[in-house]
């Protein structure tokens, strides 16, 4: 957001601040995050509704005579000429539209349509588990914990300010059992995990107050075809262990812009093009997906029925070293790749800080069931936090430090793997 000139009026929207992420596992307390870790312009998460977001994207995009907004129109096909895609079909309040573009970019995530009709194939790498979610009120004195994990369940919390959005994480293919039956026994289980909800639970009357989202991990092996490129959730659906998912959608929208701005502008966008967005974003994917499966194994899989409780070693070993509670950090609040806007827009800006390199990551984490009518939105992608990563160059910076070994002038007579010579 610093980037594109737009972070100082994105925070006086309302938003809440939360500097350092703590949860419960098993009976131990342990800090998930603590932003003053990174070098951040910003040192926290700023916690807003996905709908104000939006509506502040779409606002700052009118700015420009090319944006177009359509507003209740959903995609339900796509325009193929040529072994080519040149647009899509959809359809409106007032009827079927059809849009032609020099080029599609696919970012209606987990269950995309436009990726649904591209053809292009999907690999499940596999998710065990799916979310319950629901909300409770807040009341004043409540632990400030985002997450309780024990014995292979867990409930995440998020503050919105007046109520708690939670997730109950259930083993994958359980849920309709689980709704088959009471809700009593569903409530028994979040006071378990919670119990200074044991007050409040009452709240959940029956389970039309309790949403279901299916889980799902999986990522394209090629991300486009002639006039098509998928970013985000539709290239590659992210597990929600880490909130970082969108994260890496906003990530694959940055590469995108930097990689395609000048093709399209000239008209000559080809495969060649969109292999490159594939090729710098999929590793970051692959290895966000990775860690967050060893997460998951290590702080939910290991903490079966049988087991003591106690936190596994790897969890352990991370709360012991700062320099792994810093790597953690980093993975949440960074990620494996950041990006950098480099579009005609960024560059040709006055810089307030010339030796400066800004970058904004985003979080999204649950919405509420019952946000505001006739908004389409992922329950799992509602609120949105800004961490933003401040890099100095190496201009004006002062140091004290000895010079590097090539600035250092080598005494007469020697060179490199040379022995010294001897005093007789």
């Amino acid at each position: 957001m610093h980037e594109l000139g737009v972070l100082e009026e994105l925070l006086r929207r309302p938003h809440q601040k939360t500097p350092r992420a703590r949860a419960r596992i098993g009976d131990q307390e342990v800090i998930l995050g603590d932003m003053a870790y990174l070098r951040t312009r910003c040192r926290f998460m700023a916690m807003m509704p996905q709908w104000d977001f939006l509506d502040f994207l779409a606002e700052q995009g009118r700015r420009y005579p090319t944006f177009h907004l359509r507003m209740q129109t959903e995609i339900t096909g796509l325009i193929e000429e040529r072994c080519r895609i040149v647009g899509v079909h959809g359809n409106t309040p007032a009827g079927p539209v059809e849009i032609r573009a020099d080029l599609v970019v696919a970012a209606d995530g987990r269950n995309s349509v436009i990726r649904e009709r591209s053809g292009l194939v999907v690999d499940d790498v596999g998710a065990p588990m799916d979310v319950l979610w629901m909300r409770l009120s807040k009341r004043a004195g409540d632990p400030e914990l985002i997450a309780y994990s024990d014995r292979g369940r867990a409930l995440v919390l998020l503050n919105r300010g007046s109520y708690w959005q939670c997730g109950f994480s259930v083993s994958k293919g359980t849920a309709k059992e689980m709704l088959a039956k009471g809700i009593e026994e569903f409530r028994a289980g979040i006071v378990q995990l919670a119990p200074f909800l044991l007050d409040r639970v009452m709240e959940l009357r029956e389970w039309n107050d309790v949403k279901l989202l299916t889980v799902r991990v999986d990522r394209l092996r090629r991300w486009y075809r002639p006039g098509l490129v998928c970013i985000g959730d539709a290239a590659h659906a992210m597990s929600p262990v880490g909130g970082v998912g969108i994260n890496l959608a906003i990530q694959d929208a940055v590469a995108a812009a930097n990689i395609l701005v000048e093709p399209l502008r000239n008209g000559s966008v080809n495969t060649h093009d969109l292999a490159k967005i594939q090729l710098r974003r999929e590793f970051p994917a692959r290895i966000t997906q990775r860690v967050q499966a060893l997460i998951r194994q290590q702080v939910g899989g290991s903490l079966d029925t049988a087991g003591s409780g106690l936190l596994p070693w790897p969890v352990r070993l991370l709360e012991r070293t700062t320099f792994l509670r810093r790597l953690r950090t980093r993975f949440i609040g960074v990620g494996v790749r950041p990006e950098h806007v480099k579009t005609p827009d960024f560059l040709l800006r006055p810089q307030t800080d010339g030796a400066a390199a800004i970058q904004a990551q985003f979080f999204f984490t649950a919405r509420s069931p019952g946000g505001p009518p006739g908004r389409m939105v992922d329950p799992l992608h509602g609120f949105c936090s800004v961490r933003v990563r401040r890099r100095r160059g190496c201009a004006g910076r002062s140091s004290s430090r000895l010079p590097s070994r090539r600035g250092r002038r080598r005494p007469a007579g020697r060179h490199r793997g040379a022995a010294p010579r001897s005093l007789d």
